[in-house]
């Protein structure tokens, strides 16, 4: 563990252990941004001209989850508690500051989800989704640069809403 609690990637493992260990550190990173706000805070579009939010990032990046894990790995389908055909930025609007806690809950669900999804999958596991062709190791490399990317937009947002910046 860093000095923020985040668990350090392993330096000498395999493919899979490697690329889990990286997109771990990344999920906790988001976390660790939204740790000691305020709900409101939280819901505060602080870097004009966006409407980005960090309790925004949680509800998106909870989506995300469970549409590259559970809809590209199993044959269920992906119940989305956000965004929809009609409004498909849901995960972005309307927020509701006194559902943070439950909107973090479910994004802390949908990452156990998807690590139960690939837990004994091989990072060369292959399957196609909407005629494209993924491997496991794709979807988790792809995964850690949506986080690394929206962990570069929460530690703008943290900085500007408190002060508090990092790594």
């Amino acid at each position: 563990m860093d000095l923020n609690g985040r668990p350090d990637p392993p330096t000498d493992a395999g493919e899979k252990e490697t690329l889990v260990g990286f997109l771990d550190f990344q999920r906790a990173t988001l976390r660790w941004k939204c740790e000691g706000l305020t709900p409101v805070q939280l819901g505060t579009a602080a870097i004009d001209p966006s409407s980005m939010t960090l309790h925004g990032l949680i509800r998106h990046l909870t989506e995300v989850e469970l549409d590259w894990s559970v809809g590209t790995f199993t044959d269920e389908p992906v119940v989305y508690a956000y965004s929809s055909p009609e409004n498909p930025e849901g995960d972005w609007i309307g927020l509701d500051p006194a559902q943070y806690h439950a909107d973090l809950h479910r994004y802390d669900e949908a990452v156990e989800r998807a690590r139960s999804v690939v837990k004994d999958l091989d990072p060369g596991h292959t399957v196609e989704d909407n005629g494209k062709r993924y491997t496991l190791r794709w979807v988790l490399a792809h995964m850690i640069e949506e986080y690394a990317r929206h962990n570069g937009h929460a530690d703008l947002l943290r900085e500007r809403l408190d002060g508090s910046t990092g790594e």
